[in-house]
This record gives structure tokens, C-alpha cells and sequence, in this order.
């Protein structure tokens, strides 16, 4: 008996010394800071930041739900800064020196790196990602984007208003009605009916096709950009009755190809993904921050 019970003291203390060891070579947990402006996940250790900007009626919360990148980015000395400033199709001059204002503090008052910073957004955060990294590029910005990225973004506004139009003829889905004549509306009083013009279109827009024009993008040429869209037409096709013409990912592949023209090859990929669109709640949607491979997008950023 007494044999026994030497044993298993000592299968006891042999396990807690593993038990304390695995425990002394765990990484601290992050500190997180939520805040009316972002949430922010801090890693220990400041190789790099990972800025993230939300969909149009989203914020950092629904970002940081749907999009799984925290955890692997601090593992890989990332912190994650995810903003919520929403509801941005376009930014106006004064909206890009405020924010340039904004990410400028917050980097100094949390000690942020101002090393390895990358950017990105889904949906109309990808507009504002692209724009604000043109912006803080060509104005010398203290926070200067070593990569920019998009994910299924509306990139050309003038674009986005044809397929608008074009949903109400087809008359075909309440969804695609509402939202196709919310846009409509919104553009024709924020830039007027393109048929009296276009100008206004192409001074926001981060892209326009029909005149190819990438004014607001030329700060990006030297820096790494990835495209991410999920052409996904049977899908779009059920839903609005779209064509491969009407979607983000057409306007996507136009502007990466004449970026690759522009920029040269090496740093602009596009990538196309297939049956990776889901939300967190398990709906299929190819409209969605799952389409990014999280793993993928951080070897990018680290090379």
C-alpha cells in the first residue's frame, strides 16, 4: 500500500511540474482597450500594426467578431487597432487630416509601433482604407502603411451608382430595392446625377473604370496591396439577379490589373477565393471577412 501511494505522489508532483513549466512559457494575455473610438488588442511585444476598418453600418466589435485575426497577430507581435469610424463610402479632404489626426494620437498614446503598419478594410472600410493610406503617404504623415488591403470593397462609387440604377429596373429583391435606392439618393445629393457629370465622382472615388482613373490611389505605388473578392455570381445571381459586371469583384479585378500596369506586378495581388464567404452565424454570404485566410494575410504582412 505504502508502494502505491509513493507512486502516485510522485506521478502527482511530476505532473504539476510540467503543469508549471507549460504555465511559466505561456505568453502573457494582451491588454485590451475599448474605447468610443476603437478597440484596441495590445501585443507585448510592438513588431508591427494591424489597423482595421469596418463595413458601412458596422464597428469594431462586429469586426473583431467576424474577422478572427487577433489572436494570430499578437502571436506574431501585431497589435490590432479596430476602428470604429463607419458609414464611409468616401472621406472628404478635412475627414482624412482628422483621421490622419486620430491614428497619429492614438499610435503615440498607446505606445503603438510606427513600424510595419498595414491597413485594411471590408466593404466601404476598404474604401477608407485605400484612400486614407493614399492620403498619409502623400502628406508625409508621421504613421506612414508599409501594405494596404481590401475586402469585397464598392471601390468605384460611379460604378456602384449604374448597378444601383440598373437593381431598381430589375425590381427583383426588397433587399436590393432598399439599398439600391438608398445609394442612389445619397449619391445624387452628395455628387449629382453623373449623367450632368462625373468630376465629383472621380475626386472621391478610390477608382473609376469608365475613365481609369486612380488619382487618389498614386500615393500607393510603393507600397504592398492585396484585393480580396469572392466572384461568387450563381450566389449574386439568386440574390439580386446581378451580373459578373455589377459586382465589387469586376471593379476589383479592373483596378488590380491597372495597378499592375501602374505599379508593376511585384506588389499588387488579387485574390480570388471560392466557398470561403460565410458570417459568424454560419450564413453563406460571399460578402464577408471570412473570404481573408487569416494565416495567409500575416506571412504577407511579415514578409
Amino acid at each position: 500500500m505504502t508502494k502505491y501511494i509513493i507512486i502516485l505522489l510522485l506521478i502527482i508532483t511530476s505532473c504539476k511540474g510540467k503543469s508549471e513549466k507549460i504555465n511559466r512559457t505561456e505568453r502573457p494575455k494582451p491588454e485590451i482597450i475599448k474605447t468610443a473610438e476603437f478597440e484596441l488588442i495590445k501585443a507585448e511585444n510592438q513588431r508591427g500594426l494591424l489597423i482595421l476598418f469596418p463595413c458601412f453600418p458596422c464597428d469594431a466589435e462586429n469586426t473583431l467578431s467576424e474577422f478572427k485575426i487577433t489572436e494570430i497577430s499578437v502571436k506574431n507581435d501585431f497589435s490590432v487597432l479596430a476602428m470604429n469610424l463607419n458609414q464611409k463610402l468616401f472621406l472628404s479632404q478635412k475627414e482624412k487630416q482628422e483621421l490622419t489626426e486620430q491614428l497619429t494620437r492614438i499610435v503615440k498614446e498607446k505606445n503603438l509601433s510606427e513600424e510595419n503598419i498595414f491597413i485594411g478594410g471590408f466593404s466601404s472600410g476598404g474604401n477608407v482604407s485605400l484612400l486614407i493610406s493614399d492620403y498619409l503617404v502623400k502628406n508625409e504623415s508621421q504613421i506612414q502603411p508599409k501594405g494596404v488591403f481590401i475586402v469585397d470593397s464598392p471601390i468605384d462609387l460611379l460604378g456602384l451608382y449604374g448597378t444601383a440604377e440598373k437593381n431598381l429596373k430589375l425590381n427583383f429583391s426588397e433587399s436590393s430595392i432598399q439599398e439600391s435606392t438608398w445609394i442612389k439618393n445619397m449619391f445624387d445629393k452628395e455628387f449629382g446625377n453623373p449623367s450632368n457629370g462625373i468630376n465629383t465622382y472621380e475626386q472621391n472615388s478610390p477608382y473609376t473604370f469608365k475613365t481609369e482613373n486612380i488619382d487618389n490611389l498614386k500615393g500607393l505605388e510603393k507600397l504592398k496591396i492585396r484585393f480580396y473578392t469572392e466572384p461568387d455570381l450563381k450566389w449574386w445571381k439568386e440574390y439580386a439577379k446581378n451580373e459578373y459586371e455589377d459586382l465589387n469583384a469586376f471593379y476589383i479585378q479592373k483596378l488590380s490589373d491597372k495597378l499592375k500596369i501602374e505599379f508593376g506586378e511585384n506588389n499588387v495581388e488579387l485574390i480570388n477565393t471560392e466557398n470561403r464567404g460565410y458570417r459568424a452565424n454560419g450564413e453563406r454570404h460571399p460578402h464577408s471577412w471570412a473570404i481573408v485566410n487569416e494565416k495567409d494575410l500575416i506571412n504577407w504582412m511579415l514578409k
